[in-house]
């Protein structure tokens, strides 16, 4: 003995587990990765699908409703001449703003109106503005409204990729300037054409159920949840409830 200290070797015990343990930290790397890759394809694949779907059938719709463009336009002109389509600025994903396209529903002063029918405001919440029997609003426009042809042209929007067929109404945004940090979370995905809402009684909702019904879509939705929606707004349509 010389007097130094030596380090004692491992066991044959000790030995095999670390080994087991390095073992066991490369299987639970390998299964998080697993886990990781299987979630990034599922997602991605859902986002495909609905893409795709949004352009398929905007697509579709316009061709089978381009007719109904072609008459919606001539006698709204008529009615009312002046521009057909009334472009509103509008937050779409993310807080990027776009151009809004509707038939237009009001007389071409409407905007201009607005300001003096602040106070007559019908919703409770104060954030979003809609009346029942808006004067601003001619004889056409609130049958276009009714049944939401009105509506139509925004499949234009889904085709430039501003909006979804499905997801949360797009706010204005003086709107959006009055939203709280909860509310902002519907600013998280891609506005849509329809939604819960929209199937579960439109104007006639209060704008806090609006936000808790679409955080709810939000939270759990789906291409089969979108094709459901679809389906469910067939019949809000023709009902014409809580259309003004």
């Amino acid at each position: 003995m010389n007097g130094r200290y030596r380090k004692p070797t491992q066991s044959w015990k000790e030995t095999e587990i670390d080994r087991l343990i390095q073992l066991t930290k490369k299987r639970s790397r390998f299964q998080m990765r697993m886990k990781l890759s299987v979630w990034e394809w599922t997602v991605g694949l859902a986002k495909f699908l609905k893409a795709f779907l949004d352009v398929f059938i905007s697509l579709v719709l316009l061709i089978v409703f381009f007719p109904l463009f072609i008459i919606t336009g001539l006698i709204i002109y008529l009615s009312d001449p002046g521009p057909v389509f009334y472009v509103a600025p509008r937050v779409g994903l993310n807080g990027k703003p776009f151009g809004f396209i509707k038939f237009r529903s009001m007389f071409v002063n409407a905007d201009k109106m607005k300001d003096n029918l602040i106070e007559m405001n019908e919703s409770a919440d104060g954030v979003i503005f809609k009346m029942k029997n808006d004067p601003r609003v001619t004889r056409i426009g609130r049958f276009i409204r009714r049944f939401s042809i009105d509506e139509l042209p925004q499949l234009i929007n889904v085709l430039k990729g501003d909006m979804s067929l499905v997801g949360p109404r797009p706010p204005l945004p003086r709107e959006v300037m009055e939203y709280t940090l909860d509310d902002r979370k519907r600013l998280h995905v891609k506005p849509g054409i329809t939604c819960l809402w929209q199937i579960k009684g439109r104007s006639e909702i209060p704008f806090h159920e609006q936000v808790e019904l679409d955080m709810q879509y939000i939270s759990s939705q789906s291409v089969w949840k979108d094709i459901l929606i679809l389906l469910k707004t067939i019949p809000a349509v023709i009902s014409g409830k809580g259309a003004y």
